[in-house]
């Protein structure tokens, strides 16, 4: 393992977000807020550490990061940004545990959006606006920004893209892999830009507006309210959150052509279709099933319906209803949601679409193969074939995530935490939703967990966050032999 390089991208990581934290220590000089002091504090104290891993690594001999040095490198930055990001909430004081600011911090560089503040709106500007920073900046990704900035890495920042941005395959916009970070970046940030103005457009203060476009487009979820998005009570801002939250869980390579006026990349993308469909089926669900039991009117059933599928199935989070109070088949179909997520290359968490579609095209196929024994078939997405590794990679992605769902739910119930509680809560965190159901559900938060079962859940929104290979492979004994 070349520890050096590893220490050389954590340092490059610790710098680029103690340059981020000057941001809200503008914010916080800018209203006058007592929270500057915990910020410029931070800054030094990131920026310190930061220098002190590139300093001694400088001048390394020049070579490309391997696989296992990527995937190091890349869990160790997300925790050691989450480790940092919680010291603005310790020194001002907006926690009184080190386990509730480091889960805030990872809740929100992980997109997750589960958060334990009890009182959001009493919070400082300056704290409020880190948060939702946090998410935005998690939401592309730390690692991939630094391949957008600091091209040092060579062509081993492909193993650090890979590690970041796990996919069935990666799909280069550019030839050079910083190219193809910069353009994501692009677009990510004009997309922020054009949902910032449409919600002052709808009322919201420029406040308001900057930090809930940071978390729709990042699918984080935070909100500087603590009602969400049921604070405004209006149709349009719930239209734009509701546009610009399936936005974001689509696949940026599809914006990256539509720039370049290659709209039907659109139409032949097959997860963009099954992800349009089991959006629409789903909101047409639960939008009859409100009309029936909870909404007079089918406009309302609508409006609350569709924003909570897109909502949940992006695993953004926000809420304009609490969906505790709906029926046994809503509360379901919204548990069951977060495990589609976002497609693939978005900022969408859960197992992601193209893999539910590839599983279920394998379930059709190997019950058609057992009607016609002897046909030969093949499968395919976008007229690709499916090779025996990917399939078996999804296949073993599925099992993985299904295996730490489970024992991690074994371990929140043996700290008594009821079942709904407990397997809402992981399904939530390793998918990067935020809202579960029972004692964190929508109008709820999880401050009254215990400190073991936030512990639990952390590790959940890291393995989530980075799709459980990165992290588990760390866990495996070869991954540490020469």
């Amino acid at each position: 393992m070349n520890w050096r390089i590893i220490a050389y991208v954590d340092g490059i990581v610790l710098i680029i977000i103690g340059i981020f934290m000057i941001i809200p220590l503008l914010v916080s000089l800018l209203y006058w807020g007592s929270d500057q002091y915990a910020f410029l504090l931070t800054c030094i104290f990131t920026f310190g550490a930061g220098f002190a891993l590139v300093l001694p690594n400088r001048k390394r001999k020049r070579e490309d990061l391997r696989h296992r040095e990527g995937f190091f490198a890349v869990t160790t930055s997300w925790l050691l940004v989450s480790l940092f990001g919680a010291l603005p909430y310790l020194i001002e004081g907006t926690f009184g545990s080190f386990t509730d600011a480091f889960f805030e911090a990872m809740a929100g560089f992980t997109t997750t959006g589960a958060s334990v503040l009890n009182d959001i709106e009493s919070q400082h500007h300056g704290i409020l606006f880190w948060r939702s920073l946090t998410q935005w900046l998690g939401g592309m990704g730390i690692v991939l920004f630094s391949l957008a900035v600091l091209p040092m890495l060579g062509a081993g920042g492909m193993q650090l893209f890979k590690a970041e941005v796990p996919e069935i395959t990666v799909d280069k916009l550019r030839p050079r892999i910083v190219d193809t970070a910069k353009s994501l970046w692009y677009i990510y940030t004009g997309l922020t830009t054009i949902c910032a103005l449409l919600y002052m457009l709808g009322g919201m203060s420029l406040f308001d507006a900057v930090n809930h476009a940071f978390t729709t487009l990042a699918t984080g979820g935070f909100s500087t309210k603590n009602t969400s998005m049921a604070f405004y009570d209006s149709a349009y801002i719930q239209l734009v959150a509701t546009l610009f939250m399936f936005l974001a869980g689509v696949n940026y390579t599809l914006f990256f052509y539509a720039f370049k006026g290659k709209f039907v990349k659109f139409r032949d993308n097959t997860e963009f279709r099954f992800y349009l469909s089991v959006t629409l089926i789903a909101t047409f669900l639960i939008t009859v099933d409100l009309w029936k039991d909870n909404y007079h009117s089918l406009f309302d059933s609508f409006k609350h319906g569709i924003f909570q599928v897109v909502s949940v199935m992006t695993t953004t989070g926000f809420a304009t209803a609490d969906y505790e109070q709906w029926s046994p088949f809503a509360r379901f179909a919204i548990i069951t949601l977060m495990f589609f997520g976002g497609m693939i290359g978005s900022t969408g968490g859960g197992m992601k679409q193209i893999r539910i579609l590839v599983m279920i095209k394998q379930i059709y196929r190997e019950i058609y193969q057992l009607i016609h024994p002897r046909a030969v078939t093949f499968l395919k997405v976008d007229g690709k074939n499916m090779t025996k590794e990917i399939l078996g990679s999804i296949w073993g992605f599925l099992f993985l995530f299904l295996i730490i769902c489970v024992l991690s739910t074994l371990g929140m119930t043996a700290m008594g935490i009821d079942i709904e509680t407990s397997f809402s809560t992981v399904v939530s965190a390793i998918c990067n939703v935020g809202p579960a159901l029972g004692l964190a559900g929508p109008a709820e938060n999880y401050a009254l967990l215990p400190q073991g079962a936030k512990w639990i859940l952390i590790f959940c929104m890291l393995v989530g966050r980075l799709e459980v290979y990165t992290v588990i492979i760390l866990f495996v004994p070869n991954f540490w032999k020469k």
